[in-house]
């Protein structure tokens, strides 16, 4: 192979499956150039697993422009239709598997696990195009016709398991609410003791009360905000309040927090052991923050005086939950629940809220 007529890579020489495989440190300025995505010049039996979802995308290439000090990207496999070439540094045993990796210029490559990091990493250099000389790593298999590049994307994705909601807020260390709401959390004692931080939902047995997510989609509800808004001081300073408030105004969760209720009994029990009355109440506090900035805590505290046994079907029957019984948590129940609660302590409903209101009397089921 020329030398003048590929490209050549440093490379790491591994093997798996007795197939030769190899990793090279490739400037993010090459990536675009490298990895060229055109749906129309991929076999149709190649592309239908690799649409590009372009709403990724925007995301993504912000969250590289947003931390250019500071982002962390992991590697891009890569399917290569194309002549390949290794050639060690060395024979030495320790040495061999460290070399040049030369790839013929006309070689097809097809990325197996990693598309839209590609794609906002070219949108990050039209913007930034000082970040073209760092690296990513990437994987590269040798794929004759591309043929097994289907399988390579079956096997790299069978066993993925996304993280939930609750672990991503956890690990999160540059959300300001994120870091806002566990904040909150270590520093209120019933949500200390009883907040699951890893779950997005509670089986019936378990001894928490409340899941991370929940709180933190309340706190975006509360303050009317979108994931990755900035949060002033004041705002701070309402949901720590809003938070203490709460957890000392509900008798059901100081029941919990005396030994003299349990979770279980609480959630088979209460509306107000579910994440549709938290987001409900959620949407009652942006109200109050809203308009009610002085006289908010009066309204609060009178939440004591609203029946949230799961038997009173009057109030709570086609809101929080259906014909089963079972809780039910959508936008909808969510505001129908908050509609109610509205109600019981004299404040107006908002256009929207009515809208919702008028379906729930024409028969409408959630």
């Amino acid at each position: 192979m020329n030398a003048s007529f590929s490209y050549n890579f440093q490379a790491l020489r591994g093997m798996q499956a007795g197939k030769e495989y190899y990793v090279i440190m490739c400037p993010l300025k090459l990536i675009p150039r490298i990895f060229l995505f055109d749906e129309e010049e991929i076999p149709p039996e190649h592309r239908a697993q690799r649409i590009l979802n372009k709403s990724r995308v925007p995301d993504i290439s912000n969250y590289i422009l947003e931390n250019p000090k500071d982002y962390v990207f992991s590697s891009l496999t890569a399917s290569v239709d194309g002549e390949m070439r290794f050639t060690s540094y060395s024979k030495e045993s320790q040495f061999k598997n460290l070399g040049t990796l030369s790839i013929s210029l006309d070689s097809k490559f097809l990325i197996n696990d990693g598309q839209h990091r590609r794609a906002a990493i070219e949108e990050a250099l039209k913007v930034f195009p000082e970040l073209g000389d760092e690296t990513i790593s990437v994987v590269f298999f040798l794929d004759k016709g591309l043929t097994r590049s289907q399988q390579i994307f079956a096997d790299l994705n069978r066993h993925a398991v996304n993280t939930t909601s609750s672990i991503g807020i956890l690990y999160d260390h540059r959300d300001q609410l994120a870091l806002l709401t566990k904040q909150i959390i270590d520093e209120i004692p019933l949500l200390k003791r009883y907040t699951d931080k890893e779950r997005v939902s509670l089986s019936k047995n378990s001894p928490k009360l409340f899941a991370l997510n929940h709180i933190f989609n309340t706190n975006l509800r509360l303050l009317g905000k979108t994931k990755g808004d900035l949060i002033s001081d004041t705002e701070k300073e309402f949901l720590k309040s809003f938070w203490e408030l709460l957890s000392n105004s509900l008798a059901e969760w100081n029941a919990v927090m005396n030994k003299e209720l349990s979770p279980r009994d609480l959630r088979a029990t209460f509306v107000v052991g579910h994440g549709v009355f938290l987001e409900a109440i959620g949407i009652i506090g942006n109200y109050l923050y809203e308009n009610e900035p002085v006289k908010w805590k009066d309204y609060l505290t009178q939440l004591n005086t609203v029946d949230w046994n799961r038997s009173n079907t009057k109030d709570w029957l086609g809101r929080a939950f259906g014909q089963t019984g079972r809780i039910n948590k959508n936008n909808q129940t969510v505001v129908l629940t908050s509609n109610l609660i509205k109600k019981k302590l004299n404040l107006p409903l908002t256009e929207q809220e009515e809208k919702i209101e008028e379906k729930l009397k024409s028969g409408v089921s959630i």
